[in-house]
């Protein structure tokens, strides 16, 4: 059985649609199979509604990613929650948010899956060390913690309220940046020899009408400083899509009660 990802589009956003081609391309690389549905923005949410229960049914679909940010008159609380929770390869259904954070096994959000894999990969083991999360989104922020906690970091969150940021930056051996506010994180609020992962991903002027991306974290002050850094363009987003595929892979051996790869869980 080859695992099948079915990823639908819902507006006619150029970036998006690049972003879309961009996961089948990587789909079809690895020898799966891709399922690309793309709706015009004023699609209803019952047509919406009606694809997502086609797909699944579909005994081919493994996994069923719908893009994100949708369209103002969807409510994308229903449209996840409509995704069977075993196709669920973007880990937001609310199943699977819950077995998360009650340390059960769930379909892992994949960026924060991704951020995981490197950690555990620069470090071996993350027991005991102090992890600082920048943002509290659905998305990011709240899984990322939960993760880290399970592999037994001593986790702060930070947030838009949280009074003396630099100050508790200052004191975290791994530092997850993802709140979308272009490089916010300074150089000097990293401790010497910390990991910086930044998830961020903002476009800014650089003059004369040129654009140029950049994370959440001021990279060239702080790469100075950390013992290791993720760079912007380049760095987590090549891990959420290899986390999306992964997560497919693990879908379709559940579906077909095939043994997991112990790499591709958390």
């Amino acid at each position: 059985m080859t695992p099948g990802l079915a990823v639908v589009l819902v507006r006619d956003d150029p970036a998006s649609q690049v972003y879309v081609r961009s996961k089948g391309k990587q789909t079809v690389e690895v020898g799966m199979n891709s399922y690309e549905h793309k709706l015009p923005a004023h699609t209803t949410e019952a047509k919406l509604l009606a694809l997502i229960n086609q797909l699944n049914t579909d005994s081919a679909v493994h996994g069923i990613l719908v893009q994100l940010p949708l369209p103002e008159h969807l409510d994308e609380a229903v449209v996840i929650n409509a995704i069977d929770s075993a196709k669920d390869v973007d880990g937001f259904h609310i199943s699977n948010a819950g077995l998360l954070a009650t340390g059960q096994q769930a379909m892992l959000p994949c960026t924060p899956f991704g951020c995981l894999m490197m950690l555990r990969e620069h470090y071996g083991s993350l027991s005991g060390l102090n992890a600082v999360v920048i943002g509290r989104s659905n998305i990011v922020g709240k899984p990322m913690a939960q993760l880290l906690l399970k592999d037994s970091c001593t986790v702060t969150v930070v947030h838009s309220r949280t009074r003396n940021i630099p100050e508790i930056v200052s004191g975290a051996d791994i530092v997850v940046a993802a709140l979308g506010q272009p490089l916010f994180v300074k150089g000097e609020w990293i401790k010497p020899g910390a990991t910086v992962i930044d998830v961020g991903i903002n476009r800014i002027e650089q003059g004369d009408g040129i654009t140029r991306l950049v994370g959440d974290v001021d990279y060239e002050a702080a790469k100075k400083i950390a013992g290791a850094i993720t760079p912007v363009p380049g760095g987590v987003g090549p891990m959420t899509i290899a986390c999306l595929l992964a997560n497919t892979v693990t879908a379709c051996c559940r579906a077909h009660s095939l043994p997991e790869s112990s790499f591709l869980s958390a």
